[in-house]
């Protein structure tokens, strides 16, 4: 979701011509709602009990109410590599959450890591090592560190937490991302570089160091760092930064934290604000969100698709439109399918099986926002499709913790 801290014009302008009854949410608390089903419930008939869904079956829901929070947002998972128990980590405006979904179907409510300051709406997580790095657009909350190994010692669910390092490099965050290949985590949308990447050496998980940034591009609102294997032979084995930076796709060569180097960048029609976006496996092709298109042109909810088979040359290749309005926000690609937070219209599963002949297919979805699917802030902030059982994390701003599972 777009920060409040941006000071985007199109933004701003779109919120003061709300009136008090206008539709879009933010989450906060008169916003809360709490669905009725909390347990096990196949998708049916095109409903898993009140949810809107297509081939995709609810395995549990943990409310809002449980973790004690207003609101919700980011989310990420982890697998214990000594146990191969599977856990979810879910943001909320006052902390992030850890929950055991060994069980989807009996997820356990293990605790809580507080905000380092104060409450906001935007936290975000990623996972390394075994540890969770977590950031905030809170005043001065800089990164904190947990120590995930402390998970499978909870004796008194839920324990409040405390972070095991801090980095205070920077202040307020609106996303990280971590390259887990390198070793290096990277703030993004900080008041350091000019709102650009962060750089941090986490290789030390609990003692994270300065390691430089980058500015030349300006501020960038999410970002994929990989160390790269694509089709492009000039840049094997470098480590490629690309960034979702407002107005355009930035592809950035930062192999030497010293001297980082613009490799190209690339915008597109109807631009209402860059947003995130993710590679296909094979680092051919790049999947691009736009998440104020569909306020401010009316279209669909719409996906950029850029081949990136020149690094140099980026095209964008062709563009996809989902069957709702809804806004999109964050999307990853497993096992050629591109897994789409879609805010009102739930998660949308997409076939890029044959994305190298222009061609998409949204094959499944879940709703967990069944009241509408309207170009609004509500509904899905995340999806987390990558744990080895197929079970799907989800967090809903309004609504919590969602356990799913395609058929």
């Amino acid at each position: 979701m777009i920060s409040k801290t941006l000071g985007l014009l199109s933004f701003v302008i779109f919120l003061t011509g709300c009136s008090s009854d206008d539709s879009i949410q933010l989450g906060q608390g008169s916003n809360i709602i709490d669905p009725q089903t909390t347990t096990a419930t196949p998708c049916e008939n095109g409903f898993a009990a009140e949810f809107p869904c297509n081939g995709v079956d609810l395995l549990s829901r943990i409310p809002l109410s449980d973790f004690n929070a207003v609101s919700g947002n980011d989310s990420w998972g982890w697998v214990d590599t000594q146990t191969n128990k599977e856990y979810a980590l879910m943001g909320l405006d006052n902390g992030l959450a850890f929950v055991d979904i060994t069980d989807p179907e009996s997820p356990i409510y293990l605790g809580k890591l507080r905000t380092k300051t104060v409450s906001s709406q935007w936290r975000d997580v990623k996972v390394y090592n075994d540890h969770a790095f977590i950031v905030s657009e809170a005043e001065n909350h800089g990164m904190q560190v947990f120590d995930l190994s402390k998970l499978r010692n909870v004796t008194s669910a839920p324990e409040t937490f405390t972070e095991d390092a801090h980095y205070d490099g920077f202040g307020n965050a609106h996303n990280i991302v971590i390259n887990e290949t390198s070793g290096f985590a990277y703030a993004v949308g900080t008041q350091t570089f000019s709102g650009g990447p962060h750089f941090v050496d986490i290789r030390n998980p609990q003692n994270p160091i300065a390691a430089g940034g980058y500015a030349s591009n300006g501020y960038s609102h999410d970002a994929q760092v990989v160390t790269y294997n694509g089709p492009d032979q000039d840049y094997q084995g470098s480590e490629i930064l690309i960034g979702s930076n407002e107005n355009e796709v930035v592809i950035v060569d930062i192999s030497d934290k010293n001297a980082p180097v613009e490799i190209s960048r690339r915008t597109y029609s109807q631009i209402g604000y860059t947003h995130q976006g993710w590679f296909t496996q094979d680092q051919r092709y790049f999947i691009v969100g736009d998440e104020l298109d569909e306020l401010n042109f009316g279209v669909p909810t719409r996906t950029l698709i850029f081949d990136f088979n020149d690094l140099d040359s980026p095209e964008l290749s062709f563009e996809f439109n989902s069957p709702t309005n809804a806004i999109d926000h964050n999307g990853y690609v497993h096992n050629g399918k591109y897994y789409l937070s879609n805010y009102t219209a739930g998660i949308r599963i997409i076939d890029v099986s044959n994305i190298e002949n222009g061609q998409l297919q949204e094959e499944a979805f879940f709703d967990t926002f069944p009241r509408s699917n309207q170009a609004q802030f509500s509904g899905v902030w995340n999806v987390y499709p990558f744990l080895p059982s197929g079970t799907l994390i989800v967090s809903d701003i309004n609504s919590g913790l969602y356990l799913l599972k395609q058929q």
